[in-house]
């Protein structure tokens, strides 16, 4: 069995729309289970212990949230030099007032500091959260699953 961990933060429940569109895409795999998480839930064990990762957060300010850079900051010293850390797959998935684009840096550089691997384009809903985007989450929850389960990534 695969582990995807949907790890999130949301106040207006678009970012959560997302996540579980996510889910629902990585839950159409087979021999996948999904863990959905908010960050402020999300613990050490649960990133080094899932087999792939989706990391969504609504955009404020040109920022990432505080939840998720939370749970960066609480479990990075931890898994420094943890070999099930090292290349794990992600993707991430954003909601954003503006372009989405200083989230998604701050996401992305954080996660080369883990040693993370980016395996897919982002999401990144500018604006409403529509049926189209949850489709595209939908896609993107499949992929990262597929690639896990398959060993591709």
């Amino acid at each position: 069995m695969v582990n995807i961990l949907i790890v999130y933060h949301s106040q207006t429940g678009k970012t959560k729309k997302m996540a579980e569109a996510v889910a629902r895409g990585a839950n159409s795999i087979e021999n996948v289970r999904t863990i959905l998480k908010e960050a402020m839930e999300t613990t050490l064990d649960d990133l080094c212990s899932c087999d792939g990762l989706a990391i969504g957060s609504p955009e404020y300010f040109g920022y990432m949230a505080g939840a998720i850079k939370d749970l960066f900051d609480r479990t990075y010293y931890q898994v420094r030099g943890r070999k099930e850390i090292f290349k794990k797959p992600y993707v991430v998935f954003i909601s954003a007032g503006n372009d989405g684009l200083g989230a998604l840096r701050s996401i992305e550089r954080i996660c080369i500091g883990y040693q993370f691997k980016k395996v897919y384009e982002p999401v990144i809903a500018r604006g409403e959260v529509d049926e189209d985007i949850l489709t595209v989450c939908e896609e993107l929850g499949k992929v990262i699953a597929a690639g896990c389960e398959a060993g591709i990534y």
